[in-house]
């Protein structure tokens, strides 16, 4: 399979995982409390910004999925846009580590987060090399 070909298909399947993020915005609260009880973080706070926090952030990642999935119908012509992508999630894998680790996440957390986006990042960079 071919450089162009495996861009397609790695977009599509991490650009649909992403988009499945839009279901989350809808959580009912207390399986985000539940959630975030299992994880071993107490109680999820009630205040506003935290339930904003908790439904937006997957309505961004739904976003970006929706952004993946749409490049990945016209992978040359989305190249420059998706070495940017790609780049730019390498920044916020890298970043992520650090939010991690300063805001006390469990450490799978900390390590799988971050490690992920640059993984992410990086495949698409390497993917959407030119290849003439």
């Amino acid at each position: 399979m071919n450089r162009e070909r495996l861009l397609r298909l790695f977009l599509r399947v991490t650009g649909l995982v992403a988009a499945l993020a839009a279901f989350c915005v809808a959580l009912p609260y207390a399986w985000m409390d539940a959630a975030h009880r299992i994880l071993g973080m107490g109680a999820l706070p009630t205040q506003p910004f935290v339930g904003y926090l908790a439904r937006s952030t997957p309505a961004r990642h739904a976003l970006y999925g929706i952004v993946l999935l749409a490049a990945s119908f016209d992978v040359v012509r989305y190249r420059p846009l998706l070495r940017i992508i790609g780049l730019a999630t390498i920044a916020l894998g890298l970043t992520l580590f650090g939010v991690d680790r300063i805001e006390g996440l469990p450490l799978f957390w900390q390590v799988g987060e971050g490690s992920i986006d640059v993984f992410i990042g990086a495949t698409i960079v390497s993917l959407s090399r030119s290849s003439d």
